[in-house]
């Protein structure tokens, strides 16, 4: 995503995954500055308008 402005490499788009799931691509430094591996579980939490994902912690 080069020569983009850093609001632009923000926006998203949400892609359909099968007949009932949805996707949304994170950008790569995101995801590692948060250190977070491929296949690693998440809490996925909505709040009103909006979705928190979280690393997910064994209890």
């Amino acid at each position: 995503m080069a020569n983009l402005s850093s609001k632009e490499r923000h926006i998203r788009k949400l892609s359909k995954v099968g007949k009932t799931s949805y996707a949304i691509t994170i950008p790569i430094e995101d995801i590692r500055a948060l250190g977070w591996r491929e296949r690693q579980k998440m809490n996925v939490k909505r709040e009103g308008n909006s979705i928190i994902i979280t690393d997910w912690k064994k209890k």
